[in-house]
């Protein structure tokens, strides 16, 4: 299920564009909405070392799904964009069915390779809601942000795609202003 999360998330993105009844301010909110999401998801991308270290430094001090919470985020401000409540909820049930499993499979993945570790971050740090204040780095964490790691997750991607989102969302609201004209 998780690995047809993107496939499913094309096929959302569709329906969600046929009923899509975006206006000017609508883009501009949902895009500014979108841009936080974006924000969040690179500040983690660059942080994120896949499969190699326990990442906990960075937006990973407050919450163990930096990504996700910025994917709530975009998928928060397509909803406005859209402006269209069906969107929205069938954008809210996506994400919340999906990511759900996502988080929990990735949990146990992280928790098989990474044991006791995990547990004591898990322990402190929630698993999708940032708390306000971080979690206390031992001394000799050095997580830094990297460009290059942002890079290597491919994290443009997501930027590339709700640009041409709100993209869409432009012409579509361009076309149906003249079709009323």
């Amino acid at each position: 299920f998780a690995r047809w999360r993107v496939r499913l998330g094309y096929l959302v993105t569709v329906v969600v564009l046929i009923l899509a009844r975006p206006t000017p301010q609508s883009i501009l909110i949902g895009g500014l909405v979108g841009l936080a999401g974006l924000a969040m998801r690179a500040l983690a991308a660059g942080f994120l070392h896949k499969q190699e270290v326990l990442t906990t430094t960075g937006p990973y001090a407050y919450t163990r799904n930096p990504l996700y919470f910025g994917s709530s985020l975009l998928a928060l401000g397509t909803a406005i964009a859209v402006r269209c409540w069906v969107s929205g909820l069938l954008l809210l049930a996506y994400f919340t069915l999906v990511y759900s499993f996502v988080m929990r499979r990735e949990e146990g993945e992280l928790r098989l390779k990474h044991g006791v570790a995990f547990d004591g971050y898990a322990n402190s740090v929630p698993l999708f809601f940032p708390q306000f204040t971080p979690r206390v780095q031992p001394a000799s964490s050095d997580g830094t942000f990297s460009w290059e790691q942002y890079r290597r997750n491919h994290e443009q991607q997501a930027a590339i795609g709700f640009v041409l989102l709100l993209v869409g969302l432009v012409i579509i609201w361009y076309v149906r202003t003249l079709g009323r004209n």
